[in-house]
């Protein structure tokens, strides 16, 4: 998802969605450390994820700090 879609939702939601990648994370390492050999590209794309929804967070709450 990019993040011009993500600005776009609310706090909760990105919480929300946040948590499911948290989660996803967990699950591949899990993977990983069982000799599983899920795609390198996935753990990337999470953790890039993960940063962005957190980012948008702090701006948000920055925003409201602000005001």
């Amino acid at each position: 998802m990019k993040a011009s879609e993500m600005r776009q939702k609310s706090v909760q939601e990105l919480q929300t969605e946040l948590q499911a990648l948290l989660q996803e994370q967990f699950n591949l390492r899990i993977q990983k450390g069982l000799g599983e050999t899920p795609r390198a590209h996935n753990f990337q794309n999470v953790r890039r994820s993960i940063a962005r929804i957190k980012t948008i967070l702090n701006e948000k709450a920055r925003e409201s700090h602000a005001e």
